[in-house]
């Protein structure tokens, strides 16, 4: 039986031999880049048609599928991670996340930013300085109940 470890190798093994990018794959099958990427490496569920869609157009085993489609566990193998990029993102949320935390409860309310009704993008914006990574988030906006 594969695991989502599994299916992830295989993924990754068959877009590299096709040649492909996150973008023009989640394009393939209807889907955005960075949730295809994410129930790639199997941090999200696939609907099942999109896992089909997936499973087709990198010619994945057919179980894959199935997988694909399976609610995860979501786990993190290190506390800190140690790889630049993904640091920089606990370095953002460390330095801002109070500041954001404020805004948020300064406009909305006390409650928080849903991380499950949620879209994200992330484009280029060329600058004559050097290029800038453009991440845009949208969240839900789920209030806290009191009881």
């Amino acid at each position: 039986m594969m695991t989502k470890d599994d299916v992830t190798i295989l993924i990754l093994e068959a877009k590299k031999k096709a040649g492909l990018g996150w973008g023009e794959i989640a394009d393939r099958i209807g889907m955005s880049p960075v949730f295809t990427h994410s129930a790639c490496v199997g941090m999200n569920a696939f609907p099942l048609e999109k896992a089909k869609a997936l499973s087709a157009l990198l010619g994945l085993p057919e179980e894959a599928a199935d997988i694909l489609a399976e609610s995860p566990t979501k786990t993190w193998e290190q506390t800190v991670p140690t790889d630049p990029c993904i640091y920089r993102f606990y370095e953002v949320v460390g330095v801002y996340g109070p500041t954001l935390k404020a805004l948020i409860h300064e406009e909305f309310g006390d409650g928080i930013m849903s991380a499950i009704d949620f879209d994200m993008s992330v484009t280029r914006v060329p600058n004559p300085r050097g290029d800038r990574v453009k991440i845009e988030m949208s969240g839900k906006y789920l209030q806290y109940n009191a009881w």
